[in-house]
């Protein structure tokens, strides 16, 4: 993969992200001298350890970038694999699965991502939902181990198939051929992770803010339909309003960011019912005010191979 090119459109945009996240602090810190009475502390406390984890992650994000398309690459192979450990911990697993999952983390992952950087398209397209769904039952019916076989094997392919096949679609941004847009493709991931996420953001302070009719309370109790229909309305136009930024027309850009953010609402919803079925509320707590990986990427699981598929499919 080449290198990301760094325009005025980019350096426009991050420092957009920066900005925010600058303005955002001061709020933080000035309600935090404000807040009064154990919950409303707490709940301060929380809107800051996001703000926090929020700037970490937005600078291993920005450094990926800056390294190039291979930073880009290696950034979300590692996502996918805390994000498929994290997923695989909340799914027990017995002395069969063992040799598989080292086929799963230390063959299939970085072969994956491998052909993503090589932008081999062919194969990279059906690698895990073909030759891996096939491959994970065998190896696991060498062992012997009969126990639940269909349900482990179903939650090790579900896992490959979420955590890094979906996840990395998002890299494989950098390896469309658009035309016009050459060397810019940085901007097009950046993009819709920026949508992807803002609409999780907008959704949940819309839901704070106006919320009182529940989507699925016994899935996820803090997603109402005040909160989604004004944060996905919100990243629409924030999307549509970013359209510079990428190779679609206003009109165009406000339809693929409510694609995006369609789907990520739906990725944010069925992730949440398989924490539920666990009795977890977080996959993790490796991200301060977060959870874990699987907590803060939901969203871009469902939204990536769409996104990817129609830009391909429309602008290729």
């Amino acid at each position: 993969m080449t290198n990301l090119k760094l325009d005025k459109q980019t350096i426009w945009l991050v420092g957009g992200v920066l900005a925010l996240l600058a303005v955002s602090s001061l709020i933080g810190w000035a309600l935090s001298l404000r807040a009064t009475g154990d919950k409303g502390k707490a709940t301060v406390q929380n809107l800051n350890a996001r703000i926090r984890a929020w700037w970490m992650m937005v600078a291993v994000f920005g450094l990926a970038m800056a390294t190039g398309g291979i930073g880009s690459v290696v950034l979300f192979a590692l996502t996918s694999f805390f994000a498929l450990r994290e997923f695989i911990t909340l799914t027990p697993t017995r002395a069969g699965d063992h040799r598989t999952l080292f086929w799963v983390f230390f063959v299939i992952l970085p072969l994956q991502y491998y052909l993503i950087a090589i932008k081999w398209y062919g194969l990279f397209s059906i690698l895990i939902p073909v030759y891996a769904f096939l491959f994970i039952p065998i190896r696991s019916a060498v062992t012997g181990d009969c126990g639940n076989f269909l349900e482990r094997t179903a939650k090790i392919q579900w896992g490959l198939m979420v955590c890094v096949y979906c996840v990395s679609y998002v890299p494989a941004l950098l390896s469309l051929n658009i035309a016009g847009y050459e060397g810019q493709n940085g901007k097009l991931m950046f993009y819709f992770v920026l949508i992807a996420e803002i609409s999780d953001v907008l959704q949940y302070v819309w839901g704070k803010t106006l919320g009182r009719h529940k989507i699925a309370p016994t899935v996820s109790p803090n997603k109402t339909w005040e909160g989604f229909v004004g944060g996905i309305a919100t990243a629409t136009l924030i999307g549509a309003g970013l359209w510079w930024a990428t190779p679609f027309t206003p009109l165009q850009s406000a339809g693929m960011s409510l694609i995006i953010t369609l789907m990520g609402f739906g990725g944010g919803l069925v992730m949440s019912a398989i924490k539920r079925d666990r009795g977890v509320k977080d996959y993790g707590n490796m991200i301060e005010g977060h959870g874990g990986v699987m907590d803060r990427i939901d969203s871009l699981c469902f939204a990536a191979p769409v996104f990817f598929h129609f830009t391909r499919y429309y602008f290729t």
